[in-house]
Order: structure tokens, then sequence, then C-alpha cells
């Protein structure tokens, strides 16, 4: 099982490169930095929500694991 610290960081740091890509594809897609930074706010909050409640549901399924 993941430590809540170690989901945290691996939900971070995926954001942070999110964050990034969705930045660049809101600017191209818009032309407009101020449009598209926005469009990767957005996206990343609610990016990081899911992916740590998801995370965390996982964590907790036995499902799939090997214990050797």
């Amino acid at each position: 099982m993941e430590s809540r610290q170690r989901t945290m960081v691996k939900a971070l740091v995926w954001n942070a490169i999110g964050l990034m890509m969705m930045s660049l594809v809101g600017l191209i897609m818009t032309g407009s930095t101020s449009v598209g930074a926005a469009m990767a706010l957005i996206n990343t909050a609610i990016g990081l929500s899911t992916y740590v409640v998801y995370e965390r549901i996982w964590a907790n399924i036995r499902w799939g694991r090997s214990h050797g």
C-alpha cells in the first residue's frame, strides 16, 4: 500500500506536467496566454482532485496485487 505522502507527491508531479502541457495546448488553440493559462489551471485543479481520490481508492483494493 502506498503512503498518503507518496500519493500526493505523485499527484503533484503528474499535475505539474499536465499543467505545462495544457498551457501549451491552450495557447496553441486559442492564441491567448491568459485563456490558455485559465484552461490549464481549471483542468489541473479538477485533475489533481480526482487523481488523489482515484489513487486512494485503488490503494485499498487488493485485487491484482502480488504478495511475495
